[in-house]
């Protein structure tokens, strides 16, 4: 294969290269520990009883052996369960496929893990308009630890943050084609007009049909907020962001009534987003909908003349469980120890300790191995990442720079949410889902820093250096922290060298 071929291929050998690295980093091992870890308990049974019952039924307080494969706990009753359906369905799709064991309670969010590095590294290069960047973004998505932890448990995050790294890609590459048809557009009116080019245009310029990119990642956003409701603020912020681009692309191609143009075609987005996303939200719960006995499901026939008794009796009651539902998350307070304030989520100041055990038959070349697994970003990620963002909002504010607010609009739309419920058990696990959009600020600083703007696209060799010395620090870091990342037997020392803060511990 020569270098002609290889250049034509650049895109499908990222591809296949960055997901090839993020697969082997969560697949491997992928059955041990051969337990319950953290919420496991809550949604590898759950998913096992959508299995069997076709809904969620109690498995009352007692774990008992369920990871050994005793299953005599689960009850017909329905449980009170507070998330939406598709994560654990997702779940319940591995267990069918692989058995009901850990490798197949999480092999679904592995590999759909392994894409979000893959999503990332095709946004980043048709953002950056280079492979060389969307390389080294998916790379880096391939290998943060809060990424890798998420894909390779069986916890509803994971696949909250491949379907919102879906909807991001899918707008980017809606964007790109939008753009080049009204560049189409554009030209074809200067030259029927004979005007000269740069000449203002009459009218808001065209309309442009279904935009079925669009389209799809509204999908993707409902099936997002289907795994947790926290989906929905990234469809708000990312669906605006995208009508904005729209405007600012009829403006920069010289249509005068440009923002009426771009009204015009974010009426109907707004419409179909307002009938697409309950829609698909309602029709995830089709279980629910069809089973007996899942929670409070007859509601409404047991409580005629309460709630919204306007709707059909099945719709009443479903809204009255996510009455339910919503109190329950905005009234937990139990302290748990490994709570945070999403103020400090940024730097993983207190990151999520999975599982813990020591390993008396694991042969480490120690006295005392452990396995342990901890829910932490690589810390030169998050701690560059953070100054990044930091760079990124004076550049918006001072430069009006449109990329830095692409890039960084996912971690306020994840992160900002989270502020006024400072006062929940919430834990730092949760930034996972803007764990893309800080690896793509961070890139988008990095590339800043390599090829500066007075360069015109070439690139700085100081510059260059110290990037290349940043990837190849975190990869090392990396390198380092995998052990406590997929759970592999490890000396108790070695384990504490990587409690680099007390609040780690």
């Amino acid at each position: 294969m020569n270098l002609a071929t290889l250049w034509r291929w650049r895109a499908t050998l990222m591809a296949v290269g960055v997901g090839l690295l993020a697969a082997i980093l969560r697949l491997a091992s992928l059955a041990d520990p051969h337990a319950l870890v953290f919420d496991e308990v809550f949604y590898a049974r759950g998913a096992y009883s959508l299995t069997e019952l076709g809904y969620e039924g109690d498995w009352g307080k007692d774990e008992g052996e369920f990871a050994a494969g005793d299953t005599s706990g689960l009850s017909p009753e329905g449980d009170f369960v507070v998330h939406p359906m598709v994560g654990k369905l997702l779940i319940a799709l591995g267990i069918e496929l692989f058995g009901n064991d850990p490798f197949g309670w999480r092999v679904v969010g592995a590999v759909l893990g392994s894409a979000v590095a893959v999503l990332v590294a095709l946004a980043a290069r048709r953002l950056f308009r280079s492979t060389v960047w969307g390389t080294v973004a998916g790379v880096l998505a391939a290998v943060d630890g809060e990424l890798i932890v998420l894909s390779r448990t069986a916890l509803l995050d994971g696949f909250l943050t491949f379907f919102v790294v879906l909807g991001f890609w899918l707008l980017v590459v809606d964007r790109d084609r939008t753009r080049a048809r009204l560049e189409a557009h554009a030209a074809d009116q200067r030259r029927e007009a004979e005007l000269p080019d740069e000449s203002l245009l009459p009218g808001p310029g065209p309309r442009l049909g279904v935009r079925w990119w669009r389209v799809a990642a509204i999908v993707a956003f409902a099936l997002a907020a289907s795994v947790k409701w926290n989906g929905l603020y990234y469809a708000a912020v990312l669906l605006v962001l995208s009508v904005v681009g729209d405007a600012l692309a009829r403006r920069d191609l010289g249509w005068r009534g440009w923002f009426s143009g771009a009204f015009r075609g974010a009426v109907p987005a707004g419409l179909a987003t307002l009938v697409i996303v309950p829609v698909v939200y309602v029709a995830t719960w089709a279980n629910w909908f069809l089973t007996d006995g899942s929670y409070d499901r007859d509601w409404a026939q047991t409580h005629p003349g309460e709630g919204v008794t306007w709707l059909p009796d099945a719709l009443n009651s479903l809204v009255h469980y996510h009455q339910q539902m919503w109190t329950f998350h905005t009234g937990l307070t139990t302290e748990h120890n490994y709570m945070s304030n999403p103020w400090t989520w940024l730097v993983q100041w207190r990151p999520t300790a999975f599982y813990f055990e020591d390993a008396p038959d694991a042969d480490c070349g120690a006295e005392r191995c452990v396995s342990a697994i901890h829910a932490l970003g690589n810390p030169l990620i998050w701690w560059l990442g953070t100054a990044a963002l930091a760079w990124a909002v004076w550049r918006i504010v001072r430069h009006r720079d449109r990329l830095a607010l692409v890039v960084s609009a996912g971690v306020f739309a994840g992160w900002l949410p989270w502020l006024p419920y400072a006062y929940r058990t919430i834990f730092t696990f949760y930034s996972v889902v803007f764990a893309p959009f800080m690896i793509l600020t961070l890139v988008w600083a990095l590339r800043r820093i390599a090829q500066p703007d007075d360069l015109e696209g070439g690139w700085s060799r100081r510059g260059t250096i110290a990037v290349g010395l940043i990837l190849a620090a975190i990869l090392i870091v990396s390198g380092f922290f995998v052990p406590l990342w997929v759970g592999t037997p490890i000396p108790f020392r070695y384990w504490q060298l990587h409690m680099w803060l007390p609040s780690w511990v």
